[in-house]
């Protein structure tokens, strides 16, 4: 089984932040500098376009170590940061460049795209949480939660339906597809859902659907005005306090 193999390391205000890789994969697992007890390890996927090292994954990262004490692990997704592209995810992005270009719909473009990457990405995570939880501040059998909107749902969904360690997630922000109600059908675990009314790229309808399909007994809907990348700050403070409640007891 492949290791946690650690490539740098940097502190500030209290979070230690260590770049790693497992196998080929990179990623970066953010720890709060005081004290080498265990925590609870909050799985966080980023954005289309983004990569572990994102500014917004790093202040998400953050307010986790910071307000909730976790420890939180992400990992660059099949194609981003730098990740090699397959043959299929050069069509799909011609493809949206095309739709974008020409004011076409861009949605169901984006959803086959990321269901290629999602294929990928959920036994990379998998094999990252088996590798982080070798981890002596980290360990086997500790509570996990997922924290991904937008393609981190798209990845976040079918891993938390395959995975029995994740306990919690935190989702949104992504239209309805049958293998993803499929998957959603699976998943038992409480659920912080967020949706954006006027969102440009995920239709009203299909992401309440989406939420509709989880099921969760203890599913949570916070819906806001605006579009995709309008998602208002205080959103962040949620599932902070979201995980915290369900990692932490």
């Amino acid at each position: 089984m492949p290791s946690v193999h650690f490539t740098s390391e940097e502190t500030s205000n209290g979070v230690i932040a260590r770049g790693f890789t497992v196998g080929e994969v990179p990623g970066m697992l953010w720890s709060p500098e005081s004290g080498s007890g265990r925590a609870p390890l909050v799985l966080l996927g980023h954005g289309g376009g983004q990569d572990s090292r994102a500014p917004g994954m790093a202040g998400r990262a953050a307010r986790l170590v910071g307000d909730g004490g976790f420890h939180v692990a992400a990992i660059d997704a099949p194609g981003h940061g730098g990740r090699p592209r397959t043959e299929d995810d050069e069509r799909e992005i011609a493809a949206l460049r095309r739709a974008m270009a020409a004011g076409e719909p861009v949605g169901p473009i984006v959803v086959t795209f990321n269901a290629g990457i999602a294929r990928r990405a959920v036994p990379e995570w998998r094999a990252t949480l088996d590798a982080l939880q070798e981890l002596p501040e980290i360990g086997a059998g500790g509570p996990v939660g997922y924290y991904g909107v937008s393609m981190g749902t798209a990845i976040g969904l079918p891993l938390t339906a395959a995975e029995p360690r994740i306990t919690a997630a935190v989702l949104g922000l992504y239209s309805y597809d049958e293998a993803l109600a499929e998957a959603a059908g699976r998943i038992t675990v409480p659920v912080e859902f967020a949706l954006q009314w006027d969102d440009e790229l995920v239709p009203r309808e299909s992401g309440l659907a989406l939420f509709d399909a989880l099921a969760s007994k203890e599913k949570t809907l916070h819906a806001n005005v605006g579009g995709h990348h309008e998602v208002p700050g205080f959103e962040a403070d949620s599932a902070v306090r979201f995980l915290t409640r369900h990692l932490r007891g």
